[in-house]
């Protein structure tokens, strides 16, 4: 193994001094870098130490990953923090960004909520600026990024939350599955969320993919970027499963966007808001069912319970899915049957 790694690795440098010489004179080392469930390969290339890039090696036959330098290079120049891109070699699936550091948003989870707080509101800022921006400034992206969110994908995600999570992890048999899966209001909320007006998204707006450097937030893994809901960002950045906020940490947070953004706080965003962070932690436990026992990154797992916590809480309140709240209240807490 090791020896695999080495020859491709030394592939991976000679790729560097032939696309960027001026960058990778004299000795350059190379490391990889362990990135969440992403199927992609991530590298810190260094020249120097005070000098150094990511090198992204990517899935050729997944779609959404050829969007990433197209999506990087319209959120620079819409002024919208995101990593520099210094080549693209679309034949051999390899990019070349700007490396931003190593602390993301998720490295501050213990930090007193004075810094974290500030480090928040900067990453707000930042999606605030995307999904300010106009339709006619995102239409030149039609056809480079992946499909809007519309009632197919929250069912898509609802049923991915099913599969995964309620089968996978828990072992709930195919006929209760289908019993909940079924229910008229997951259906309604899915046309409720995909009738509405859509902005630009990132899609994957969490703590680990949020860069701090010198206290300023930049965006990262935006390659699922697409029309979508604002509020879908927005959940997923306060019902993070990897972050804990108290009540008034998230209501604060809440306060500062729709007053950034000009936003009357009525109860129809907050209705939005709330269904959207139910789609967003259902979405959630459905990846780490699968990422975690079908691709075998068993520390996936791990972020099961305080998902499902947050997941529980918010189904609690919606009337019409009181089976699905029931179910949820007999799985274990702190551990599955699998």
């Amino acid at each position: 193994m090791t020896q695999l790694f080495e020859v491709k690795t030394e592939l991976l440098l000679r790729q560097t001094r032939r696309r960027l010489p001026a960058f990778s004179e004299g000795q350059i080392e190379i490391s990889p870098i362990e990135k969440g469930g992403s199927d992609r390969r991530f590298y810190r290339v260094r020249c120097r130490p005070e000098q150094s890039l990511i090198l992204v090696k990517y899935n050729l036959e997944r779609a959404e990953n050829r969007h990433y330098v197209r999506i990087a290079e319209f959120l620079t120049e819409h002024g919208i923090a995101a990593p520099k891109i210094y080549f693209h070699d679309a034949e051999e699936g390899l990019i070349w960004v700007e490396d931003l550091g190593v602390s993301d948003l998720f490295s501050f989870r213990d930090d007193p909520w004075l810094v974290r707080g500030a480090l928040y509101r900067s990453a707000l800022d930042e999606i605030a600026r995307l999904h300010d921006l106009p339709e006619s400034e995102w239409a030149e992206l039609d056809g480079e990024m992946p499909p809007e969110f519309n009632a197919t994908l929250y069912r898509w995600e609802q049923n991915y939350f099913f599969e995964n999570c309620l089968g996978r992890i828990f072992g709930l048999n195919e006929v209760k599955l289908r019993e909940l899966a079924s229910l008229p209001a997951l259906e309604d909320i899915a046309d409720r969320l995909g009738s509405l007006p859509r902005v630009l998204v990132h899609r994957d707006f969490q703590s680990q993919n949020i860069i701090v450097r010198s206290g300023h937030a930049f965006l990262i893994d935006f390659q699922g970027m697409r029309p979508g809901l604002a509020e879908y960002d927005l959940a997923s950045l306060l019902f993070d499963p990897y972050v804990r906020f108290s009540p008034a940490e998230r209501e604060e947070l809440y306060s500062y966007y729709t007053e950034r953004r000009g936003l009357a706080p009525t109860r129809q965003l907050r209705e939005t808001l709330l269904l959207c962070a139910m789609q967003r932690l259902m979405q959630a436990l459905g990846a780490y069912g699968f990422l975690g026992l079908v691709k075998g990154n068993r520390d996936f797992l791990a972020h099961v319970p305080a998902a499902l916590h947050s997941l529980r809480n918010l189904i609690a309140d919606i009337d019409l899915l009181e089976p699905l709240g029931a179910a949820l209240a007999f799985l274990p807490k702190n551990g599955w049957t699998k």
